[in-house]
């Protein structure tokens, strides 16, 4: 995965969003409905191309998990995107689908790639706790949780689990990926008019299921079921645990995604794929 485009390209950074309900995903995938795989159609169809453009994204979401601030990039031949640059987005506007929307198509600065210069991914995860549910017009977006939950509870357990760490306990395995992530943010915060409960959670990088077992540690602080410290024992343990749940997808969105300043975009690539070990870990 080059941080340049091939002589004769040019490298493209799309901003996007998506409701995930009715998708399979970001990754395209041969008999299901994907993001990647509308977005990839449409380019190929509003371009008049015979082949297929393949997207790089800066954080692959699964079934169910909205996105507001996602981003990507596409190599293009020069010639097609100069073709197509001025009317790429409105023509694209009329071929996507309506459940996920580019809002930016711009030539990406030299060293871009969506996925290895990203500083940080921000996600939110939204909870509702009253008694009778959640507002119907917000059910695609919240969870419903049928316990009451306190928020200081989950935030003196969230303080417990910011930094790096191995997080091989909230995440599913994948062979040959580390599960060492700098968790930079996690904190609760309730509406007061709504009465939802959003947790913001900013890491470098997360891995499969992350953001979601996290969250299901917490809510079962916030009823009362965990003690606050519950949740960085299981961290420490660095096995998954079953009694961590992994909660629904729809409560989640992909906020954000930040990346450095321009001239520091290729050497950020370059760290963010080093090997990972904690500190005064052995190498064997």
């Amino acid at each position: 995965m080059s941080d340049e485009a091939e002589p004769g390209f040019v490298r493209v950074r799309l901003d996007l969003s998506y409701d995930g309900k009715d998708f399979s995903g970001w990754a395209k995938q041969t008999s299901r409905r994907t993001v990647q795989g509308e977005i990839e159609d449409a380019l190929r169809t509003v371009t008049r191309s015979s082949v297929t453009y393949d997207l790089t994204v800066a954080g692959r979401t699964d079934a169910g998990v909205h996105a507001r601030g996602q981003v990507a990039h596409v190599d293009l031949p020069a010639g097609v995107w100069a073709e197509h640059e001025e009317k790429l987005l409105r023509r694209l506007a009329g071929r996507l689908p309506l459940d996920v929307r580019i809002w930016r198509a711009a030539e990406a600065p030299a060293g871009f790639n969506a996925r290895f210069s990203a500083l940080w991914r921000r996600y939110a995860y939204r909870v509702g706790d009253r008694q009778g549910g959640v507002d119907p017009l917000l059910r695609g977006h919240v969870l419903w949780h049928d316990r009451p939950l306190d928020v200081d509870a989950m935030n003196e357990a969230a303080a417990l689990m910011t930094g790096e760490h191995d997080f091989a306990a909230y995440c599913k395995k994948r062979e040959g990926a580390t599960t060492i992530r700098t968790l930079q943010k996690l904190h609760w915060v309730r509406d007061a008019e709504s009465g939802v409960l959003t947790a913001t959670v900013q890491a470098d990088a997360f891995c499969h299921n992350m953001v979601r077992a996290l969250i299901g540690a917490a809510l079962f602080v916030g009823d009362g079921r965990r003690p606050a410290s519950w949740p960085a024992e299981v961290l420490a343990a660095k096995v998954r645990d079953p009694g961590v749940h992994v909660v629904r997808p729809h409560g989640l969105t992909l906020e954000e995604v930040a990346y450095p300043a321009d001239a520091l975009l290729a050497a950020r690539a370059v760290e963010a794929r080093n090997v990972r070990t904690l500190p005064g870990a052995g190498c064997c």
